[in-house]
């Protein structure tokens, strides 16, 4: 997974107390007797805790992905989650703080080698650390709270891809899993309440992935929030297709014509081919615009809607990949 490598983001305090802890530790137990002793314990206490700061700031800098080189798919979702604007502007704040504190430690070097009193010095160096790193507390505070929500993405990978789209309870989630031949992996937009079925099936030695995505794509469009919106387009950046699941027994709650309406908003606002296919024909097998014919419970016609998904993917021009 793409943000996996993010650790927890800590805090200004926690950051400084680590760093000023470990400092007192560099200069526990050292002989402080005599003018060189003194200056290069309260030296050695200053890098250490310096160092400790700048390292950890360029560190969590470094654990968040280059945006330049961010897959189109993940770069709408994390704009979606957290402004790349904004994050890259916190990012850079961090990225300066980490700079700074290691310029300041330079020059404090300096300083106490010169100093009659270098653990006053050594006081001063750390004053601007702190003051450093308080000015970035709302920073570190952001990064941490968008960091926890970028790890819950699913892990859409480069595959050609199936989405599976339709009203609740048409047997969208018993298709994923009858073609998967196991419970897909569950993750979950940080947008959205519901999770996303993601699941994966190998067809000459092709590995295809199909993503079930309730609360994006199982309700009228104008019930969606602005993120959501977003969420959808951002879809299109996969080498998938759109197979939209009708109920024709309309056992799932809803009338034909409000499943065909939403079918159609999905092709309009979901610029990728589809495939239309009607599920629960064992219970009442009613004419409708479906291209293929199937029931999830039995199995019938499965396989050859199946069949015909591979083939469009096949028959498809990659336009915009993942990677």
């Amino acid at each position: 997974m793409i943000f996996e490598k993010i650790n927890t983001v800590p805090t200004s305090d926690e950051l400084v107390d680590k760093a000023f802890r470990r400092g007192t530790r560099a200069m526990a137990g050292k002989d402080l007797r005599g003018r060189e002793a003194l200056l290069k314990a309260n030296e050695s206490m200053m890098l250490t805790a310096a160092n400790i700061l700048s390292d950890n700031l360029g560190n969590i800098v470094r654990r968040f992905p280059s945006f330049e080189h961010l897959p189109p798919f993940y770069y709408d979702m994390v704009d979606i989650i957290a402004d790349v604007d904004d994050l890259r502007q916190a990012l850079s704040r961090i990225g300066w703080a980490s700079s700074k504190i290691h310029e300041i430690s330079r020059q404090y070097v300096q300083k106490i080698r010169k100093s009659e009193s270098p653990q006053q010095v050594r006081k001063q160096a750390f004053g601007r650390m702190a003051s450093i790193m308080a000015s970035i507390e709302d920073d570190l505070l952001y990064l941490n709270v968008v960091r926890n929500k970028l790890r819950t993405l699913p892990d859409v990978r480069d595959e050609p891809t199936i989405v599976v789209a339709g009203y609740p309870n048409v047997g969208k989630s018993s298709f994923v899993s009858s073609i998967t031949g196991a419970t897909p992996e569950i993750a979950s937009y940080p947008f959205t309440t519901k999770g996303v079925s993601i699941g994966h099936f190998i067809r000459d030695d092709v590995r295809y992935q199909v993503i079930d995505t309730p609360g994006l794509l199982d309700r009228p469009m104008a019930d969606r929030n602005e993120a959501e919106m977003q969420a959808i387009a951002a879809l299109k950046h996969l080498d998938a297709i759109v197979f939209f699941i009708l109920d024709p027994s309309e056992y799932c709650g809803y009338e034909m014509k409000d499943q065909l309406q939403l079918m159609n908003e999905v092709k309009e606002k979901f610029p990728l081919p589809m495939l239309v296919g009607a599920n629960k024909i064992d219970l009442n097998n009613v004419e409708s615009e479906a291209t293929v014919q199937m029931s999830t419970m039995t199995g019938e016609g499965v396989d050859e809607a199946l069949d015909e998904l591979v083939k469009m993917l096949n028959q498809e021009v990659i336009k915009e990949p993942l990677a």
